[in-house]
């Protein structure tokens, strides 16, 4: 990130155009947009307003956020944006996507009528695209368009379904920019073209859950894009690309936070934006104690900045718009134990001056908006990266990014195909350029993801090539980027990202020049390559995620598969290849190759039971996630199973063929020992038991499935979401089509001695091939020890988890390891075990659970000097008794229980106590929640 510099007037430009969504069409007829520099006419009168455009109160029979404790429904939402729509033809409205449960997010555009009225708002939209990509754009046009043409800044709220009071302020906001006759609102208008978007998670809104209703964060989604709200949210970004970006939020307590942000902010991001925040920032607190805000007299406590949010993961509504599409992006986070008025008064205050600063400023903002992609341009030319800088005054880089040039990433065709050609789309949906090889070339040096090194590496023909030399080069670095080289180690998510390794993709990187011979992508490729015999079938290998649902989708459509157990190749018969089906296999990116006569296992579609007994959250976490990929995506029709269908042994239970497990807080799942029997029983039968992470291991561990058992975690002990080699125990079938070596995402997770009785998958090496990128302290710990267990019992067996391999369904090659378990052929009766429970497993039952402050969830942990430990605890004791403190290699670690598995931002203290130890002085070392 460099320092902002000020950039001489140019014009705003924009990427390609993009296919319109649902309800997107303008309502108005048009011309084109009038001169923003001639302002409208304007009354002096800051509350004059049109008496046509209604109310809330007029609408909804109630005002925003005064007078009573509620706020707006969806239905509500959407009836008031269809009476502004109706009543102002400075409004047009639409709809982005729907809900998990059908329900519409609409947004409103409101600017000045000449402006949203249809054409005018397409050149608008293009514009700004254009000033996206200075390949085409001079500087004179962009100068231009930077005087000429609005910004386009967005209004966001209620990602989290129970942090509503942003909806209802951008409602007020919608009112003021409608109805105002001011010339405040005549400046917004004249120069802004607002997006406002009041509820992104209807459903989690209706059930005041921060989740939507698969449990997903949508505030941790923005990259991977899985569920539906936050895909059709960036398609309409991509539509209107912002220069600003508001994303309103509630938290704990009654102060509001609003940028600057905390350490870390990612490398990557212009300084142009960064700028542009604390500006904002500077703004909002110019104004906060008026308009009945917060007391005049004491405004400076009603508010905070620096601490608890950061812009480093890209996850977050504020990191994607910021890297993605060079806004400015923003958290601003009301706390909720104020009333609603005050809530919805100081996030209607926020979304307010941010609309003024970006309204006064627009030009200047549209020059420096063209300024971010020509300078990303050069570098990825010159395979720059940005370096690591710290914002706070009181800390400093810890981590500088590493002298790398680099200019290009290759994606390796030779194996998981399918998956690496959902990268290839997931980059194309967000502008980037990719290209497909034509001609193999040769690369003098290259890094081998994994922190290796290669040198005159063969490039093949079908390999896709990603070149840094684009406008999107922020963008690329920093979701394919090996490792994000955290400034500072704050963090309250993961640290880890890198898209080649959660799919476990073979991937290269250089700092050579060099130009292979290749097309641009403009569709993914799949489907089938030729034609096969009548009697003959249609191949394709069964190693990547993407593979995995179309093999789910064939069977749950009674297509007959079979699957080579030797080269995990799945053959389709040829008569059952429509179009449908090959059309499928296009989408999935999935090569269908004609073949001979099918050979091999039958394969039989599951029938899976989803444990929701003790511990086991139903509303977030891995049970969400099972009923998103194992259900919605792959199509099994997944059954409940509780505690009482195991321990009375019912058809709910017994009839099922596979059982999963999530993960969750209990060590037994509340199963006694006649259900522990039940549960071996059945699978000595032939079934599979699916555990994962924490709950899923235990219970397993408690029934005598498995004879590992738990390490205890050093004190020192920190793996912040963060990817490591494995080794592949390629004897067991959940490893088929799985390379020897491989990548896994490990969070926190609980530590596993080796299976004594079992075969070990997946392990953590022992020698110098040990690898971990993102943030780990001691990680060392886990060499040698089991991340995935497969335990034979009767005919049947358990696969256990140390992971969450369906962490937010975008660790693709954990979800193949799901699909192998879920199709784990029939033991041959060599490789069957006495159903009963032997010495090694018994003594592994009977070992006491790992102390785990964090619940099974990853609690959070302050590291200080240790020196300042004294003073530390001091402080920490005026919010809890339950900490642990210990002392190794020079630091101090306070560790904190988060029984429920909280963020930082979510906690009930533990921002406030990182606060108190900042204003005590008290340096920190790193903050992990």
């Amino acid at each position: 990130m460099r320092p902002f510099r000020m950039a001489p007037a140019r014009r705003l430009a924009s990427a390609a155009t993009i296919t319109l969504l649902l309800g997107m069409t303008p309502l108005l007829g048009g011309t084109p947009a009038a001169s923003a520099a001639q302002p409208s006419r304007c009354s002096d009168d800051p509350t004059a307003r049109l008496s046509t455009v209604p109310t809330p109160e007029n609408v909804l029979g109630f005002p925003l956020g005064a007078g009573q404790e509620r706020v707006v429904t969806n239905d509500e939402v959407r009836t008031y944006l269809g009476a502004v729509d109706r009543a102002s033809n400075r409004v047009v409205t639409g709809v982005m996507t729907t809900s998990v449960l059908g329900q519409p997010l609409p947004y409103a555009v409101v600017s000045n009528e000449r402006h949203v009225r249809p054409a005018a708002l397409r050149e608008i939209a293009d514009d700004v695209r254009d000033l996206r990509d200075p390949r085409r754009t001079s500087a004179r046009t962009a100068a231009r368009t930077a005087k000429d043409s609005p910004a386009i800044v967005w209004v966001t709220a209620n990602v989290h379904g129970g942090e509503k009071s942003g909806a209802d302020a951008a409602l007020k906001t919608l009112y003021e920019l409608a109805a105002g006759l001011s010339c405040a609102v005549a400046q917004r208008n004249d120069n802004l073209v607002t997006i406002i978007v009041p509820t992104q998670n209807p459903d989690g809104r209706d059930a005041t859950r921060r989740q939507n209703e698969f449990g997903f964060d949508l505030n941790r989604d923005w990259f991977a894009r899985t569920q539906q709200e936050t895909d059709g949210k960036l398609e309409l970004l991509r539509r209107y690309p912002p220069q600003v970006f508001v994303d309103a939020h509630e938290m704990g307590g009654r102060q509001y936070f609003f940028p600057p942000n905390a350490d870390p902010i990612h490398h990557e991001i212009a300084g142009e934006a960064v700028d542009w925040i604390n500006r904002i920032g500077e703004a909002n607190k110019a104004g906060f104690g008026f308009n009945g805000a917060c007391d005049e007299t004491a405004f400076t406590e009603c508010y905070f900045n620096y601490d608890t949010y950061d812009m480093f993961f890209m996850g977050y509504g504020d990191t994607v718009p910021t890297t993605g599409f060079g806004a400015a992006g923003m958290t601003y986070e009301k706390g909720s134990a104020s009333a609603v008025a005050d809530r919805v008064q100081q996030q209607f205050h926020t979304q307010w001056s941010t609309l003024g600063w970006a309204a006064a400023n627009k030009r200047e903002v549209l020059d420096g908006y063209f300024d971010i992609w020509t300078d990303a341009l050069a570098q990825g030319r010159a395979g720059t990266l940005e370096p690591n800088e710290v914002v706070q005054p009181t800390n400093e880089v810890q981590f500088p990014v590493p002298d790398l040039t680099i200019r290009s990433y290759f994606l390796l065709p030779d194996r998981q195909l399918a998956d690496v050609r959902q990268l290839v789309e997931r980059l194309r949906r967000m502008d980037v350029e990719v290209y497909e090889v034509q001609k193999a070339t040769r690369v003098p040096t290259a890094r081998v993801f994994g922190g290796r090194s290669a040198t005159n590496v063969t490039v093949p023909k079908g390999a896709y090539w990603i070149p840094m030399d684009q406008p999107q080069k922020h963008w690329i670095q920093a979701i394919m980027g090996e490792d994000p080289y955290v400034p500072f180690p704050y963090f309250y998510d993961v640290s880890s990202w890198s898209n080649p390794l959660l799919m476990g993709i073979n991937t290269i990187y250089t700092g050579d020049t060099v130009r292979p011979r290749a097309e641009l992508v403009r569709k993914v490729s799949g489907g089938r390559t030729g034609a096969a015999w009548p009697w003959g079938s249609y191949t394709y290998p069964l190693d990547s995620a993407a593979a995995a649902e179309f093999t789910f989708t064939l069977l749950g459509r009674g297509v007959p598969l079979v699957r080579d157990l030797t080269t995990s190749t799945v053959a389709i018969p040829a008569g059952t290849v429509s179009r449908t089906v090959d059309g499928l296999a296009q989408s999935l990116g999935v090569t269908l190759t004609p073949g001979g006569k099918p050979a091999g296992t039958r394969l039989d579609l599951p029938d899976v039971g989803l444990f929701q007994g003790t511990g086991i959250s139903t509303t977030s976490g891995s049970h969400g996630e099972a009923r998103y990929v194992l259900g919605k995506r792959w199509g099994l029709d997944l059954k409940p199973v509780t505690t009482a269908d195991i321990n009375d042994n019912t058809e709910a239970f017994t009839g099922r063929t596979v059982l999963l497990v999530p993960d969750g807080s209990s060590a037994t799942g509340g199963l006694t020992a006649a259900g522990q029997a039940n549960l071996r029983d059945w699978i000595g039968q032939g079934h599979t038991y699916l555990g994962l992470r924490n709950e899923g291991t235990r219970v397993a561990r408690a029934a005598g499935l498995t004879s590992t058992t738990e390490k205890t975690k050093p004190a020192d002990y920190l793996v912040i979401g963060s990817h490591l080699r494995v080794d592949v125990d390629k004897d067991s079938p959940v490893a088929l089509g799985r390379p020897a070596e491989d990548f896994e995402f490990n969070n926190s997770d609980p530590i596993l001695t080796p299976s004594t009785t079992g075969t070990n998958v997946l392990t953590y090496p022992t020698d110098d091939s040990f690898w971990a990128n993102g943030y780990t302290v001691g990680a060392e710990t886990l060499k040698g020890t089991a991340a995935v267990v497969d335990e034979p019992t009767g005919a049947g067996r358990a696969v256990l988890f140390a992971f969450n391999p369906l962490f937010r369904a975008y660790n693709e090659n954990g979800l193949h390891l799901v699909a192998n378990a879920l199709l784990y052929p029939p033991n041959p009766p060599s490789a069957r075990r006495t159903p009963g429970t032997d010495a090694a497993r018994a003594s592994a039952a009977a070992a006491p659970v790992t102390p785990d402050l964090g619940g099974g969830w990853r609690p959070i942990t302050i590291q200080v000097a240790a020196g300042d430990l004294p003073r530390t605890r001091a402080i920490v004791e005026r919010f809890t008794t339950d900490a642990r403190a210990s002392a190794k290699n020079g630091s101090a670690y306070v560790v904190i229980p988060n029984p429920q598995g909280l963020q930082v931002d979510e906690h009930p203290f533990a921002r406030d106590l990182v606060r108190a130890l900042n204003a005590a002085k008290v340096p920190l070392r790193s903050v992990v929640g």
